[in-house]
């Protein structure tokens, strides 16, 4: 029977990327995000990509998703993402609060959810897409970094609570990425602050870098839990160490 990968946050960087590779790997894939319209673009290229619109900040939005499914062998929690650079002193609280519910509690909803279904398939694989910020904490960055802490104390703690249950818990941390959008909605639409981030560097990873690695962690024999995997650019040696050339 053909497995099915749920991946939430699909319409474009990591999670798109994410979608077609677990598609071209063989699973039936349903591609959850917001944008519709993107994912139906999406399906429209891969036929075995299923498009569902969903809101991880919503628990009716969820559920309705987990209803549809008859199975579940992977979910990849990838929706969340970052939401401005000010200091702790200066950070709003609007944006603590939407990075908090999409990046943790979405991926709580979302696992809660599918839980049952990754148990009874045999072999689940669950995913949580984190960042090297919830490994290292920088400046400018307190509620991004308190989000993916709490993301990966999430990881942690439930490879503890589902040990002896057929579920591996798998955390992939990225560094660099230049990934569609997560930059400019950083930065609230300013382009030219998001294209600064990745000046100069030479080779910052790409979504499909990303999407490979969870690939491989996901298709692994079922008594192998890769339980971290962290994945930088060459360029980049630490989140404070980044090499960049003049152009």
């Amino acid at each position: 029977m053909t497995k099915t990968a749920v991946v939430t946050g699909a319409s474009s960087g990591i999670g798109e990327a994410t979608a077609r590779r677990l598609a071209a790997e063989g699973y039936d894939v349903v591609a959850g995000a917001r944008r519709r319209d993107r994912l139906d673009k999406l399906a429209a290229e891969t036929p075995s990509i299923r498009p569902v619109t969903l809101d991880v900040t919503s628990q009716e939005s969820v559920d309705a998703l987990a209803a549809s499914l008859d199975r579940c062998d992977v979910l990849v929690n990838n929706a969340g993402g970052a939401l401005g650079l000010e200091t702790v002193a200066d950070g709003r609280l609007d944006d603590w609060q939407q990075m908090y519910d999409s990046n943790v509690l979405g991926t709580l909803r979302m696992t809660q959810a599918l839980l049952p279904k990754l148990i009874d398939s045999g072999d689940g694989v669950l995913v949580l897409l984190t960042s090297t910020a919830g490994l290292v904490s920088y400046e400018g960055g307190g509620g991004y970094v308190a989000a993916k802490h709490a993301q990966t104390a999430m990881a942690e703690t439930l490879r503890l609570e589902l040990v002896g249950r057929p579920v591996r818990v798998v955390e992939i941390a990225p560094g660099m990425v230049q990934s569609e959008g997560f930059a400019l909605t950083r930065f609230r639409g300013d382009e030219a602050a998001a294209a600064r981030v990745y000046e100069g560097v030479p080779g910052p990873l790409t979504s499909d870098d990303v999407a490979d690695a969870i690939a491989w962690c996901v298709t692994r024999p079922a008594h192998v839990n890769i339980d971290r995997m962290v994945i930088r650019p060459r360029a980049q040696a630490a989140q404070h160490k980044v090499h960049r050339v003049s152009g």
